[in-house]
């Protein structure tokens, strides 16, 4: 630059002494500068003031000589100062030529700028929030900035501007925001480590609210808390934790439906820390929000189930985990199987049985103790009534489970127990998934554990009794395109020993009030697979029958197979079958009702010598 060039008001002193290399020079140039500008604010010439700051800004700041860069920073802090209280009505001036010299190459000449806008910030405090994002967006790259004293000036400066935002009551936190969801995704240490703490720092102002717009940064929290640096997975924790305690506090004004799914996707992490807390968000979540998360029930339990079948090493994510689970379970009610068409709800004269069979619990779900224990509710700005159930994303899950092969013993039987309760709590609903159920259902009977398959013959008894599954549902269209069980048809009559014209004919079931028209499916289905897989008759085959004996009507199973049996082209399975079950008749404590039945003949039940006809002549 020719420093005889007329730049005035400002004197060929200050040029020069603007563009010497020397600091000192430089810092007796800026007093020069300030003192003109005092005269001009004492004048009131607004025109003069400009004029000084825009050629410090165009002439020195933005000059191609890094001498002259580093007059006009240092001039424009003089301006600043001179300027005191009045500097509000200049700092877009005063700013940007700055915040340009923030990306300059020369590592001293950013520290420079950074001084520069600590003393121009310094002066205006409260009258540089309009520009606070301008500010934070440089900020956010000086904090990963390798020079240590850039990194150590844009520190102070750093905090003289959260002192400010502290201070302040006019901090514009909506247009703030998208600023900071971008930024959140940095992967660099130090620009997270600058983010995270500037979220504290929000969190602590009581005249912000940061907790409205938690739905824009809480995922990008959650990829922070994967950070490599402990120290930064502290912090996060702490922003994270602090965020827990306000939506505790006011859970009405949470928005926990937006943030559903980022919470299922970090339910699913790798990193022990991350899937811990946010499976603890989800366990808060769905005690607080209550039926506002049904719609993410599949998604839920995607994450959920096979955190059940972690072992000791993670054992704090499999309780929360659990209790996620059982938090779920209990938001699933009756008014679930409710249809839109009125013309669907029971009558007033089924009513009494269709209550009955939906309000029926099991040792494990509506009757266990650490369930009931659970409240949930629903809060004021979400109604219950508003929220829909997505039963068929939930079946396709657990369906999904059921085929893994890689599926632990405990989140299988976590699955049939949501199987057996959604039986419970929307027969109706449920009753048309169980064309696409029932094969699979069958097919876990050859589970190795004894807990599977008492859990999986508690889900087929359910199907095979509920009055749901009378033969008027069980006709619906079956969902997902599959193909009805077929039953086969009978090529004989009334056998000797039925009761006459009301005997029912083999290709039905022996159905009583508690049986429909699953039931002889299953039976026949369940001798298929025995006579296929004689291992599972020979090691389960007994146990099997026992406990369905308890689960369902055990003359009603004896004389449903007797039928089947009679119709049976192998009969070497039909007399081992024949065997097997004359042997559990009379060994087995759980048929000791029917036993005594046979023994007393004035038992008015023709249907037992019926079918103990019918297996005698097998």
């Amino acid at each position: 630059m020719n420093a005889e060039r007329d730049l005035s008001p400002l004197t060929p002193n200050i040029v020069r002494a603007l563009n010497d290399k020397m600091y000192e020079k430089r810092k007796v140039a800026a007093l020069e500068i300030e003192k003109l500008v005092r005269e001009f604010v004492a004048q009131n010439n607004t025109a003069q003031i400009k004029h000084v700051i825009q050629i410090l800004s165009q002439e020195f700041a933005l000059s191609q000589h890094p001498h002259s860069r580093k007059g006009g920073l240092i001039g424009l802090a003089a301006c600043s100062i001179a300027l005191g209280k009045d500097s509000g009505q200049y700092l877009r001036e005063l700013i940007e030529p700055v915040l340009t010299c923030f990306n300059d190459a020369d590592s001293r000449l950013r520290y420079y700028a950074c001084e520069a806008l600590y003393n121009i910030v310094k002066v205006a405090r409260g009258s540089v929030l309009p520009h606070f994002n301008v500010l934070f967006d440089g900020l956010s790259k000086l904090a990963a900035d390798p020079d240590p004293n850039v990194k150590s000036g844009s520190e102070l400066l750093d905090r003289l501007l959260k002192d400010i935002v502290t201070e302040s009551s006019k901090f514009d936190l909506v247009s703030f925001v998208p600023l900071l969801r971008e930024r959140i995704y940095s992967n660099n240490q130090y620009a997270r480590q600058f983010i995270i703490s500037w979220i504290l720092v929000l969190e602590n102002v009581p005249d912000i609210i940061l907790l409205e717009y938690l739905p824009e940064i809480l995922d990008g929290l959650f990829q922070i808390l994967g950070d490599n640096s402990k120290e930064i997975r502290k912090m996060c924790e702490v922003s994270l934790g602090e965020f827990l305690k306000e939506i505790k506090k006011m859970p009405d004004s949470v928005k926990f439906a937006e943030m559903a799914n980022i919470l299922v996707i970090h339910c699913q992490s790798s990193d022990d820390l991350i899937q811990l807390t946010a499976m603890s968000w989800m366990r808060e979540f769905l005690q607080l929000a209550g039926r506002v998360m049904l719609p993410y029930s599949s998604g839920i339990l995607t994450a959920v189930l096979p955190c059940l079948s972690y072992d000791d090493r993670k054992k704090s994510i499999k309780e929360v985990a659990n209790v996620c689970n059982l938090s779920l379970m209990k938001l699933v009610t009756p008014e679930d199987d409710e249809s839109d068409d009125t013309s669907h709800l029971p009558s007033q004269e089924e009513l009494p049985s269709y209550q009955e069979s939906v309000d029926r619990g099991t040792p494990d779900t509506d009757n266990d103790s650490s369930l009931d224990n659970i409240s949930v509710f629903a809060p004021r700005s979400s109604p219950a009534t508003a929220v829909t159930l997505n039963l068929d994303g939930i079946v396709q899950v657990l369906d999904r489970y059921l085929h893994e092969p890689s599926t632990g013993m405990m989140t299988r039987i976590c699955v049939l127990k949501w199987l057996y309760h959604l039986y419970i709590k929307t027969p109706r609903k449920m009753f048309r998934h169980t064309d696409l159920l029932f094969p699979i259902l069958l097919k876990t009977l050859s589970d190795e554990s004894d807990e599977v398959i008492l859990k999986d013959l508690e889900v087929l008894a359910e199907i095979a009794s509920s009055p749901a599954g009378q033969s008027n549902s069980a006709n619906e269209e079956p969902v997902g395109g599959q193909t009805k069980l077929q039953v086969p048809s009978p090529a004989r009559g009334v056998l000797p020993g039925s009761c006459g014209e009301g005997a029912r004919g083999l290709e039905s079931s022996p159905s009583t009030p508690t049986m429909n028209s699953y039931f002889h499916r299953f039976m026949v289905n369940l001798l298929k697979r025995f006579s296929s897989e004689r291992k599972l008759l020979e090691i389960r085959g007994a146990f099997i029958i026992r406990q369905l004996c308890l689960l369902l009507n055990a003359e009603n199973i004896f004389h449903s197979m007797a039928d089947i049996l009679l119709r049976e082209e192998d009969l070497k399975f039909a007399s081992t079958m024949v065997q097997n079950l004359n042997s559990i008749l009379l060994t087995s404590s759980e048929l000791f009702q029917l036993r005594s039945q046979l023994k007393d003949l004035q038992t008015p039940t023709c249907g037992c010598s019926s079918w103990m006809w019918r297996i005698t002549h097998i």
